[in-house]
């Protein structure tokens, strides 16, 4: 039990590390194109991986890379939108938008793992409605609305990711693996997207701020794929929502980012029915397919 919890507490770690990077994702934007920021944070991301596996001498051949693949396009597309949202929202919103993944993650649990959907399940969707539609709210310029859209639609995609992240665990896939065919896949799709642009050169005094974007990214990864695999998964999926407090912090700190009342109101609503899906999920009895 000690062990499983020391487990679960490595999504605390990779809360900070995912706070880090959305605010070096920022700091990028006023140079960087959405997609080169993806292939600055894959690259270095990759490579840092890449030197880890190595270090240790670690396989990374395996039987099972359709589902790496599969898992490596949806995590890509969902991280494209997801950097979308935070160049044009506030921080904390991006990432509270993207943390509704535990809502979709229930739901597609629920429907794929043939889990009973309970009433505590369909008051947290309920719960997580009213948080979105809170944080949604009418007052929103055309150009947030469409990027709150976007962010949503990237927690979606973030939901059928980590699915697919437990399936791989399941098996027996271990977290770098995991995590190295996601920035491969990311890089090179990233890299092609790219390729439309304009492309906009890398400064030196910015090599930093992308190293430590890629860096932080990944050990994020690690930290979150670990926490799910070692972990209590519910103890996990609730600690996750500390990237929301940390991004929080760094917003008002970095870009004096204040939210209004009802904006905290409908961040508090969205992570209480993160929590409350997670718990209604375990709760629920599988049956298998």
């Amino acid at each position: 039990m000690r062990t499983t919890v020391r487990g679960s507490l490595w999504m605390l770690v990779a809360g900070i590390f995912f706070a880090v990077m959305g605010v070096c994702v920022k700091l990028g934007a006023a140079r960087y194109s959405t997609a080169q920021l993806v292939f600055y944070r894959s690259l270095f991301g990759f490579l840092t991986i890449l030197v880890i596996t190595r270090a240790q001498n670690l396989p990374l051949a395996t039987p099972r890379w359709q589902m790496h693949f599969s898992r490596s396009i949806v995590g890509f597309i969902s991280m494209m939108m997801f950097f979308y949202a935070i160049t044009k929202l506030p921080l904390a919103t991006a990432i509270t938008l993207n943390y509704t993944s535990p809502l979709f993650l229930a739901m597609i649990t629920a429907m794929l793992m043939r889990v009973a959907i309970n009433r505590i399940l369909i008051a947290a969707m309920i719960l997580g409605f009213i948080g979105v539609i809170t944080l949604l709210n009418p007052t929103m310029q055309e150009d947030q609305w469409r990027a709150s859209l976007i962010g949503l639609l990237s927690g979606a995609m973030a939901g059928w990711a980590y699915y697919q992240v437990t399936q791989l665990g399941r098996i027996g896939e271990p977290e770098w693996r995991t995590v190295f065919y996601f920035t491969l896949v990311s890089t090179l799709g990233s890299g092609a997207w790219m390729s439309l642009e304009t492309f906009h050169p890398l400064h030196a005094a910015d090599l930093i701020l992308l190293v430590s974007m890629g860096t932080s990214a990944t050990l994020a990864q690690l930290a979150m794929t670990r926490a799910y695999r070692k972990g209590q998964p519910l103890v996990a999926g609730s600690l996750a929502y500390s990237t929301v407090v940390f991004a929080s912090l760094f917003g008002i700190v970095l870009w004096g980012e204040v939210l209004s009342f009802d904006q905290w109101v409908a961040i508090a609503l969205i992570t209480s029915s993160g929590v409350l899906s997670v718990w209604a999920t375990k709760r629920g009895k599988t049956h298998p397919t």
